[in-house]
This record gives structure tokens, C-alpha cells and sequence, in this order.
């Protein structure tokens, strides 16, 4: 047995803690940046915004459920929008709850729906953005990129 699975083998007994803790901590994350307008949603939205100022993104939600996972448009849109985060440093984490994703950053606003399949957390170049939820997310990103999940999945915590 190598270190690498002794280590994966320790973290797989922390990962439920680990991810309702980073289920609150995106919560948490969605609603400050929502109140401070920096969040973009929609992935033709957040297709500009990376173009235009991707040094501005601080973070990406990718979002789906049963009914987008045979999209194949949806999922190339999401292996690009991927490829650039990694290419940015920028951290990437999947929501399977769309649904709920959506409420949390429209609530409130009148109109259709808007389309909660890609989000980003934007931060002013000039004046960076410090939010204790993106650092507890960073860091839960970060580990799991340690035991190789590239994009690791989010549960959000029940309403």
C-alpha cells in the first residue's frame, strides 16, 4: 500500500464532513457575492465575462441535474468553461442540485428563471474581494485536487 492510498483512505472516512461544510461555505459564498453584485449566472453570460476579464473571476459553480446530463451542448460548453479555469487558477466545483442552485441567486427577482448552469464569482481587479467562504472553499478545492478530484461536487444544505 503507497502513501497516496493510505492518505485516501483517511480522507474518504472525512469526505460527507468535507462536503456539507463546503455546501454551507457556497452558500454562504453565493449570497454575500450576490449582495455585493458580483456574481454573473448564465453560461453564455459567464462566457463573456471570462473573455473579457478573466482576471476577474474568483470562482466557478457548475450546475446540473438528470435532465441536462444527456445535453451534449451543455457539456461541452462545461469542458471548455473547465479547461479555462484550469488554465486560470481558477477553482471549479459541481452542484447536482439545480434546481436549489437557482433559488439561491434569483430569489427575489421578478421574470423567467435564470440560467443557474454556470455561475461565476467575480472580484474587482483593483480592489480584490475577501470573503471567508471563498477561503474555506479554496481550500476544500484544493484538497480535493490533492486526492485527484478535479472538480469536486457540492451538496448544498437543505432549506
Amino acid at each position: 500500500m503507497t502513501l497516496e492510498e493510505i492518505r485516501g483512505q483517511e480522507n474518504a472516512m472525512e469526505i460527507p464532513d468535507r462536503v456539507q461544510s463546503a455546501g454551507a461555505a457556497l452558500e454562504e459564498l453565493l449570497l454575500a457575492a450576490k449582495k455585493q453584485e458580483y456574481l454573473t449566472v448564465g453560461v453564455y453570460e459567464s462566457a463573456k465575462v471570462m473573455n473579457v476579464d478573466p482576471d476577474s473571476v474568483a470562482f466557478c459553480v457548475l450546475a446540473t441535474d438528470e435532465e441536462y446530463e444527456c445535453d451534449i451542448a451543455l457539456q461541452i460548453h462545461f469542458t471548455l468553461i473547465q479547461a479555462f479555469c484550469f488554465d486560470n487558477d481558477i477553482n471549479v466545483v459541481r452542484v447536482n442540485d439545480i434546481e436549489r442552485l437557482a433559488d439561491l441567486v434569483s430569489a427575489g427577482e421578478p421574470g423567467e428563471p435564470k440560467d443557474a448552469h454556470c455561475i461565476l464569482v467575480t472580484s474587482p481587479s483593483a480592489n480584490p474581494w475577501k470573503d471567508p467562504a471563498l477561503d474555506k472553499l479554496s481550500v476544500f478545492c484544493e484538497e480535493s485536487r490533492s486526492v485527484y478530484d478535479w472538480v469536486p461536487t457540492v451538496t448544498l444544505p437543505e432549506r
